[in-house]
């Protein structure tokens, strides 16, 4: 008898875990329909109030770091790298946390200017935890995180990014 209460807790447990993280997908997705309407309306303000612009440039200077280290073996041009990394972070995060660039990593995912924009609850089923107050968007169903979205203050923001670079791009 006590097993069966036992193992009647533990799902009950899990059950309840299994039900925060549904409830942060859904939560989030508010918020990722929020920044996909943003990017397709090149709105500024409601772009910026969706994307962790710090994150994203800690993200680019560490690629600037890892992609110094990994062509370079001479430690000279390793300091250059580690010198120059953060301010060419800043130039490129002006020029890539934009809307109208990653209106090409939308349109990846489907959505193109002459499509509606699904609603929070198809986007929420897209989306998946990653972490304690992180949900992330993939590229294929199980597949591994292309978009991440933490939660800070209540709202949901692109906090990192797992594509290549270039494909950060506006269209010509």
């Amino acid at each position: 008898m006590k097993l069966v209460v036992r193992v009647s807790l533990v799902l009950s447990l899990l059950a309840g875990l299994a039900a925060c993280a549904t409830v942060d997908r859904y939560d989030a997705a508010r918020d990722v329909h929020a920044l996909l309407v943003s990017i397709r309306d090149n709105d500024q303000q409601a772009f910026e109030a969706h994307v962790d612009r710090q994150a994203l440039e800690r993200q680019i200077e560490g690629r600037l770091m890892a992609e110094t280290q990994k062509t370079s073996g001479d430690s000279t041009w390793n300091a250059v790298g580690a010198l120059l990394a953060r301010p060419l972070a800043e130039l490129a995060g002006d020029a890539l946390i934009q809307p109208r660039v990653f209106r090409t990593v939308a349109e990846y995912y489907g959505y193109t200017p002459d499509k509606p924009i699904p609603g929070p609850l198809a986007i929420g089923g897209a989306l998946k935890p990653v972490g304690e107050d992180q949900v992330c968007a993939t590229r294929k169903k199980n597949g591994p995180c292309f978009l991440t979205f933490t939660r800070e203050n209540g709202v949901w923001r692109l906090s990192g990014f797992e594509g290549q670079l270039s494909d950060l791009r506006t269209k010509s």
